[in-house]
């Protein structure tokens, strides 16, 4: 079965975007490309168990296992090596992405304490959104006593759309709770 965002995207958001920006080919509405979740552990360095359990949440977040993320770069000031492990991320594709986006939208941010909408100003200006969470309770699938310790996430939203403008309406139609 379809995830119900994918069936919204094909039945009315192709529409009404096709009628809004006036395409005159289908291939030109934008869609969704691909979702990464980013969840940078520096305390890694001093505690590997703690990138042990961020992986385990990011796993029961997403349904996909995360590929620990290392240092580019030795930092001093941070006591950073080369090579140390310092994240983890997943990127989501096809299906999974929908339902990712699904219960995102739907049921994780409205969790969050005195939630009135989503950042409008987000977009990087290729037509892609970034969002920042402060912690990963808001997600259903974690359970409250087991979590270690809270921890932020960072989601990018990767779509096709050429301008900031084309994806905000593309992202507001499939449901994204912007401020008003």
């Amino acid at each position: 079965m379809a995830p119900r965002l994918k069936e919204k995207y094909k039945n009315e958001v192709v529409k009404t975007l096709m009628e809004r920006f006036q395409y005159k080919n289908i291939m030109e509405v934008p869609k969704l490309e691909k979702i990464v979740i980013n969840m940078g552990i520096g305390e890694a360095r001093d505690n590997p168990k703690l990138l042990e359990s961020a992986v385990k949440e990011l796993e029961l977040i997403t349904g996909q296992k995360p590929v620990i993320t290392k240092a580019k770069k030795s930092i001093a000031n941070f006591k950073l090596r080369q090579g140390m492990n310092v994240g983890a991320k997943v990127t989501l594709r096809g299906d999974r992405m929908y339902y990712f986006l699904d219960k995102l939208m739907n049921i994780a941010l409205p969790r969050v304490r005195d939630f009135r909408g989503v950042s409008d100003t987000s977009f990087d200006g290729r037509g892609n959104y970034a969002l920042g969470i402060k912690e990963q309770l808001i997600f259903p699938e974690i359970d409250y006593d087991k979590v270690e310790a809270i921890r932020g996430l960072d989601i990018v939203i990767v779509t096709t759309a050429k301008t900031d403008e084309e994806a905000k309406v593309f992202l507001e139609e499939m449901g994204m709770p912007f401020r008003k």
